[in-house]
């Protein structure tokens, strides 16, 4: 049987780990050609290879969403080699934690850089593209981007950034039939919170990551995305814990921000 993507090429940035990866497979499961893009070439070609088959091709790129050009030259190379662009992926990120005055304003336009500005450069390297196929973009927001949290307000200004830029563009782009689908995730088991503020990957978690019992798969992730960008849903959150706890902020905010001051408060303590 086809899958929903037959034939079609997906572009993902950040698909060298976590929620891009899994999406690079759940695309090519349904029988895309995927366009691979992040810094870490070696996992890409790995990745790259996997995914390849006499049917289906992947790609890999080198690209940091941070520099100016690289999405365009990927744009290019994906145009020379497959001759169309039907899905866009705009994955890249991490996050940087701490207290506001333990911080610095380099570490905000860091994370800013990355996930804000490095969504922009993708949708202005893509859009051009996918206007050709009537194609799908796909924002990979947070839940975060719904509301924030004490200790991690870097993170949720880019997130919230997100929030604003899709229900805009969304409407832009409806008379050229692209569709821009905002995914809210909750807690993606990824190595997120192995990234330091610098965007550096350590052995070690720098931070404590949240209890297994709020983390869903990276795979689940992927299929229920794939499904949302599939049928062009304006947006999507996921899992269940994010829908309950963005229900709770809205219909309970007295007693949600008293959990949340609560259940961040050891961790805010042990990083004094």
């Amino acid at each position: 049987m086809a899958g929903k993507f037959e034939g079609q090429v997906a572009l993902i940035t950040g698909a060298s780990s976590g929620i891009g990866a899994a999406l690079a497979r759940e695309f090519a499961r349904q029988g895309a050609h995927t366009v691979l893009l992040a810094r870490r070439v070696d996992r890409l070609e790995a990745l790259a290879k996997e995914l390849s088959s006499e049917e289906k091709r992947s790609l890999a790129l080198a690209c940091d969403v941070t520099r100016n050009g690289e999405v365009e030259r990927a744009v290019d190379r994906v145009r020379t080699e497959f001759g169309r662009l039907d899905v866009a992926v705009a994955n890249a990120g991490f996050s940087v934690a701490g207290r506001l005055m333990a911080l610095e304003l380099d570490d905000y336009r860091r994370q800013i850089e990355t996930n804000v500005f490095g969504v922009l450069r993708t949708l202005r390297a893509t859009i051009p593209a996918l206007q050709e196929t009537h194609g799908r973009i796909v924002l990979i927001g947070s839940m975060f981007g719904m509301m924030s949290i004490p200790g991690a307000t870097p993170y949720c200004m880019s997130k919230f950034a997100l929030a604003g830029l899709a229900d805009g563009l969304s409407m832009e782009l409806a008379a050229s039939g692209v569709s821009v689908t905002h995914v809210m995730a909750g807690v993606i088991d990824t190595e997120l919170y192995q990234v330091d503020n610098q965007g550096v990957l350590q052995e070690g978690p720098p931070r404590r990551p949240p209890p297994k019992l709020l983390k869903i798969s990276p795979e689940q992730a992927a299929r229920q995305i794939a499904a949302a960008a599939y049928y062009r849903k304006r947006s999507y959150l996921l899992p269940v814990h994010a829908k309950l706890a963005v229900w709770a902020q809205r219909h309970f905010p007295g007693l949600f921000y008293w959990a949340v001051r609560n259940a961040t408060r050891k961790a805010l303590a042990a990083a004094n």
